[in-house]
Formats: C-alpha cells, sequence, structure tokens
C-alpha cells in the first residue's frame, strides 16, 4: 500500500511540473508588468514547456524569443484584449544610431524553436505609408499559431527560417504589400486572409530543394472596400511555391491571380497552383498560363504529415 501511494504521489508531482506557468499584467497584479520580462525569466536551454499567461492589456514592446529558449507558450485573452504593438518600420534611426530595415522591424521575434501563441494580436503600427514594418518574424522551428491575428501594412507576417516549418490555425492575417512573406515551410488552417491594399498576398522565398512552401487550406481573402487588384502572391524568390486549396477568393483577387515581379524569369520556376477555388475571385480559365490547377491526386498529398512531416502541431 505503501509502494502504490509512493507511486501515485511520483506521478502526481510529475504532472504537476510537466510545465511552467507565469502571468503578465499591466496593473501590477501579476509578478512580470511586461511580457519581455517574463521572456527574460525562462531559463536558458529549458526543456519544458513554459506558459506565459497574459492578462488584458496593449502591451507596447519589442519581444524577442531567444534561440536558447524553447517550448515557450504566450497565452492572451483574445485578439480585442492581448494585444502586441510597435511602430518600428525600414528607414527608422534607433537610439543608438542603426536604421531599422525589413529584418529588424518586427514588433515581436521568435528564434527559439518550439513557440506557440493562442488569442493574441500581433501589431506593427507604424502607418500605411511607413514601408516595411513586420509585426511578427520567425525564424525558429515549429512554431504554432491558434486564434491569433497578425496586423499592420506592409510585410507583416515574415516566416523568416529556411526550411523551417509552421502553422497557423484559425488566425487573422491583415496587410497591405507582401505582408506574408518568407522562406518558411507553412499551413494556414481557415485562416482569414485581408488585404488593405491593390497589391500582393504572398512573397515566398522558398529554396528549391524545399518540396511546400505557404500552403492555405479553407482559408477566406477579402479585401477592403473597392479593391480589384490583388494577386495572390509575388515570388520574392524564382522558386518560391504557394497554393491555395478549397479557399474563398474575395472579388479584390485577379483573374489571373499572380505576378512575376516583373520577371518574366520567375515564370519558369515559381511554383503556383490552386485546388477547388471559391468565389468570385476563382477564375481557373484566365489564370497564368505558369500557375496550376490541381487535380484531386495532386491535392491528396496536402495533409498535414506530408507537409510538416514528423510534427503535429494540433497534438502539442
Amino acid at each position: 500500500m505503501i509502494r502504490h501511494f509512493f507511486i501515485f504521489l511520483c506521478v502526481v508531482l510529475c504532472c504537476s511540473c510537466a510545465h511552467t506557468k507565469w502571468t503578465v499584467s499591466t496593473d501590477g497584479s501579476s509578478k512580470y508588468r511586461t511580457i519581455q520580462a517574463a521572456l527574460d525569466a525562462v531559463p536558458e536551454g529549458n526543456s519544458k514547456r513554459t506558459i506565459i499567461v497574459i492578462k488584458p492589456g496593449i502591451y507596447k514592446e519589442v519581444l524577442t524569443i531567444d534561440s536558447r529558449k524553447s517550448f515557450i507558450t504566450l497565452k492572451g485573452s483574445g485578439t480585442k484584449n492581448t494585444i502586441i504593438t510597435f511602430d518600428n518600420h525600414a528607414g527608422k534611426k534607433l537610439q543608438n544610431g542603426d536604421t531599422i530595415n525589413t529584418w529588424t522591424s518586427a514588433t515581436v521575434f521568435v528564434y527559439g524553436n518550439d513557440f506557440r501563441a493562442e488569442n493574441i494580436s500581433f501589431n506593427n503600427n507604424a502607418g500605411f505609408k511607413s514601408g516595411q514594418a513586420v509585426a511578427l518574424r520567425v525564424e525558429g522551428n515549429r512554431a504554432s499559431f491558434f486564434n491569433c491575428a497578425m496586423t499592420g501594412f506592409q510585410d507583416v507576417l515574415f516566416l523568416s527560417g529556411n526550411g523551417v516549418k509552421h502553422y497557423f490555425k484559425n488566425c487573422y492575417i491583415e496587410g497591405t504589400t507582401d505582408f506574408i512573406f518568407g522562406a518558411a515551410t507553412a499551413v494556414f488552417d481557415s485562416c482569414h486572409i485581408h488585404s488593405k491594399k491593390n497589391s500582393h498576398v504572398t512573397a515566398a522565398s522558398t529554396n528549391s530543394i524545399i518540396p511546400f512552401g505557404f500552403v492555405f487550406r479553407n482559408c477566406t481573402l477579402t479585401a477592403d472596400s473597392g479593391l480589384n487588384k490583388v494577386s495572390l502572391g509575388r515570388p520574392w524568390s524564382p522558386t518560391a511555391s504557394v497554393t491555395y486549396l478549397n479557399c474563398y477568393l474575395g472579388n479584390h483577387i485577379i483573374p489571373e491571380g499572380w505576378n512575376n515581379w516583373k520577371n518574366p524569369a520567375n515564370e519558369l520556376t515559381a511554383r503556383y497552383a490552386e485546388y477547388q477555388s471559391s468565389g468570385p475571385g476563382a477564375n481557373n480559365e484566365a489564370r497564368v498560363k505558369w500557375s496550376r490547377v490541381l487535380n484531386d491526386e495532386e491535392a491528396k498529398k496536402y495533409t498535414l504529415k506530408n507537409i510538416l512531416g514528423t510534427w503535429d502541431p494540433t497534438s502539442d
């Protein structure tokens, strides 16, 4: 009996220490007033998940999830309630004299692996005319986002890691030009993609040896009233890969669908495809000849397992 009780106690203790949980609030009611202070407290090389609960509020700060700190979860209380925002943008001068560029303009930088965010808004409010102004830059591997919002104007969501993989579920992504861009492999499931300018949704830079780039599944694409010249994407690198499957496309999407970024040579290498697009922006007959419409068998290959490998973000 004593032995059985000891085993039970060990199991309980192990379960209770499966993760660390901290809280952040702007009013001083929690241990940490800023999100970055909580992130700084996470030990380097941590091997168990740290959950940082962020209470409602507007957090005006630049966050960095260090590459030496993995398994961090930021958990907010809804995209209207928990907002992380800043106004850095390309060309802005820092106090140390450095000039910000696209790579350094983000509000939130994720370098650590196995990052997760839930119910949070990531925002860059530099303004419509400020040029490149990233809300969220993700470099680490296996980052996942659930019920989050990424909002701003140009270059909002920068998935900059080459060969890394990410997952977005029920997220809202809003911007003007190239507002989903980068080299990573990323699956967007049931996301809402909203354009605020006649420009381009994606600017993928997928490496030629990477089979999947950006994959949108069951997403809805909308735009501000009056917009009618938005492309599904243009290739930041010649072998960019973007696929839309079972997505609703608003009437802001141009009939030809895609753009070659003023370089006809990209038409020979860019990997652009659709499958069963619907809505007024769906127009297989008018699409550029160098994009593809997938058949049923080809579309079946776009499973989470085929795209993300052994990592299943839905079971974390």
